[in-house]
C-alpha cells in the first residue's frame, strides 16, 4: 500500500514557475513507476508526465515538453514536477500517481493517487 501526498501548488503569473512535490509512504515506492496527471475545470483528468523506477526513462505530454521536468528521489520517497514558463492553460488540479504493475511507465490507470494540489496561472 502506498499513500501519496502532493504539495507545492499555488497561484502564479504567466511565465512563472512552480515546483510540485509528491511524498510517498511505504517501502515499495522505489519499485513503482510514478507520474503526474492534471484536471482542469470541466475537463477529464489527463496525463502530464511519467518517470521510471530508476528515473532514466521519462515521458511528457506534448503541451508541456520543454517546460516541465519530472524527477524522483527514491532515498527520500519523493517525486517532483518542475513547472516553468507556465501558461494560463496549465491551470488545473495536479495529481501524483503510482503504478505498482510497471517499473517504466505510470500508464493510464495507475492504482494509487494523491489528493491533488491546485495550480492556478493568471494571465
Amino acid at each position: 500500500q502506498v499513500q501519496l501526498v502532493e504539495s507545492g501548488g499555488g497561484l502564479v503569473q504567466a511565465g512563472g514557475s512552480l515546483r510540485l512535490s509528491c511524498a510517498a509512504s511505504g517501502r515499495t515506492f522505489s519499485t513503482y513507476a510514478m507520474g503526474w496527471f492534471r484536471q482542469a475545470p470541466g475537463k477529464e483528468r489527463d496525463f502530464v508526465a511519467s518517470i521510471s523506477v530508476t528515473g532514466d526513462k521519462t515521458d511528457y505530454t506534448d503541451s508541456v515538453k520543454g517546460r516541465f521536468t519530472i524527477s524522483r528521489d527514491n532515498a527520500k520517497n519523493t517525486m517532483h514536477l518542475q513547472l516553468n514558463s507556465l501558461k494560463p492553460e496549465d491551470t488545473a488540479v495536479y495529481y501524483c500517481a503510482a503504478n505498482s504493475k510497471s517499473r517504466y511507465q505510470v500508464g493510464v490507470q495507475p492504482d494509487y493517487w494523491g489528493q491533488g494540489t491546485q495550480v492556478t496561472v493568471s494571465s
